[in-house]
């Protein structure tokens, strides 16, 4: 008896610890970084993750991601490549978060009967590099209280009328943004600035019970205070970590 009451204690201590820090500011790496990097202190989001595989990413890693100095910013056109959902869960750990990507509304069924209830995961609706568009109905059914992360990654030029249906459908963490569509790819980088400030802007001023994690163009401390004044609970980075310097000096300064 002694011992199931501790072990429930001690259950409902993590439970407890796990959500407390959901309050606190925290820096996430998206993909592709967080796929490989484990830096203490911060939640690497992995992805984003399709039912089934999807071949080919090194190769469109290399024929794609391109420093454009047109556009002033990473762009690629990777378009979903991952070794599927049954890979994610199989390497998943705790403390990090699942980003999945659903390319057919009959793969919603699917990935409920696959993803455990606990799995902490990331909604990609907002990928402009797939040969459809990412389904964005129905995907309330993965809200449930064993997770602490059920987010919604919205486009930079996402609708305001979309944020509003995510919200009524219940779902209250929201990633803003993905790259940004433009002729080469999915652009990433200081352009995406505007559309993540009028993003979180419009969040918090109309629902002040969100979690917002803001991302894009996260190059330096001022750039992330900025955000957060603006009213985001988060901060996300990605294209900060093709610069081994400029990263180590952000996350020495960031995370002290």
């Amino acid at each position: 008896m002694g011992t199931n009451l501790l072990s429930i204690l001690n259950d409902l201590l993590k439970s407890f610890t796990h959500k407390l820090l959901l309050f606190m500011i925290m820096l996430f790496i998206n993909p592709p970084f967080g796929n490989y990097l484990n830096v203490p202190n911060t939640v690497s989001i992995r992805g984003s993750y399709t039912l089934n595989p999807r071949k080919g990413l090194i190769l469109q890693i290399f024929k794609t991601l391109r420093y454009s100095f047109a556009c002033s910013g990473w762009v690629n056109k990777i378009g979903l490549r991952n070794k599927g959902i049954d890979y994610a869960i199989q390497t998943y750990k705790k403390g990090e978060i699942i980003s999945i990507a659903i390319l057919h509304q009959d793969d919603i069924d699917k990935l409920l009967c696959k993803v455990p209830e606990d799995m902490d995961i990331e909604l990609n609706v907002s990928c402009p590099n797939t040969e459809k568009s990412v389904v964005e109905n129905g995907l309330s059914q993965f809200i449930n209280d064993k997770r602490s992360w059920c987010i919604i990654k919205l486009s930079p030029v996402c609708e305001t009328a979309l944020i509003d249906k995510y919200y009524k459908e219940g779902f209250r963490q929201f990633h803003c943004s993905n790259t940004l569509p433009v002729k080469y790819g999915g652009l990433s980088g200081e352009s995406l600035i505007p559309y993540t400030s009028r993003l979180i802007k419009y969040i918090k001023h109309n629902y002040d019970d969100t979690v917002v994690i803001a991302g894009g163009g996260v190059k330096t401390i001022e750039q992330a205070r900025k955000y957060e004044k603006l009213g985001a609970d988060h901060i996300s980075a990605s294209t900060l970590f093709f610069n081994p310097i400029t990263s180590w000096i952000f996350l020495k300064k960031y995370l002290s």
